[in-house]
């Protein structure tokens, strides 16, 4: 047996699913490259940040996650970088969102969309940059492991695995919306340009926030 029973899994869905829901980083990312090149670069991104959170559920199987959190060097490296990264894509963001707003009243080319193979790789990076969200999987899956059944890393991973497929699945909802909305306001790029530049906005906030996190007690 490598999953909780089915009162600890029952826990475990309705937490993971709220938690999928809940805005962060990785949505509004999302939220941002779907408005800004559409509901493929909006979708190659969701997968993007699942594969992020993945890299972080198998480093808390295998204790990597661990030592990084217990650093307080690799802590501060990881979050310093993370959150730059966030803030260059917000305010990318938004300057991208004005520029092309210029280009439209003047009549000049808009920039290409930055296409899905890009969107996928910034979307990896935001999430695996995160390491809020390593301190996350520590703290949360845990708590539904069994030991008495062996093999925790496999059920960590396994358990992790059902956490990052509903944020994903969160994320490509989040496409999908966002893909409505763009597709519904073709006559209205203002409100576009006004959505993607609060989409970086956010960006640079979460990334400021991130900035000043502090290392979870060990």
């Amino acid at each position: 047996m490598i999953l909780p029973d089915l009162t600890q899994l029952a826990l475990y869905l309705a937490a993971a699913l709220l938690l999928a829901v809940t805005p962060g980083p990785g949505i509004f990312y999302v939220a941002a490259r779907t408005l800004a090149g559409g509901r493929a670069e909006g979708v190659a991104s969701s997968f993007g940040t699942g594969l992020g959170g993945m890299i972080h559920v198998l480093a808390g199987s295998l204790g990597v996650s661990t030592i990084v959190l217990t650093s307080a060097e690799l802590f501060t490296a990881l979050k310093l970088i993370g959150a730059a990264y966030l803030v260059w894509l917000g305010i990318c963001t938004v300057q991208s969102a004005r520029r092309e707003a210029s280009a439209d009243l003047e009549g000049g080319a808009t920039a290409p969309p930055v296409g899905p193979r890009r969107a996928f790789r910034e979307g990896v990076l935001v999430e695996a940059l995160n390491p809020k969200t390593a301190a996350f999987f520590l703290a949360f899956v845990p708590q539904f492991v069994v030991p008495a059944d062996g093999n925790v890393a496999v059920q960590f991973i396994v358990l992790g695995f059902v956490s990052v497929a509903f944020n994903t699945l969160a994320d490509i909802a989040v496409a999908f919306a966002a893909s409505g909305i763009r597709e519904g306001a073709t006559a209205r790029p203002t409100l576009i340009r006004r959505l993607r530049e609060a989409s970086g906005a956010a960006m640079i906030t979460l990334g400021i926030g991130l900035a000043l996190a502090k290392r979870p007690p060990t």
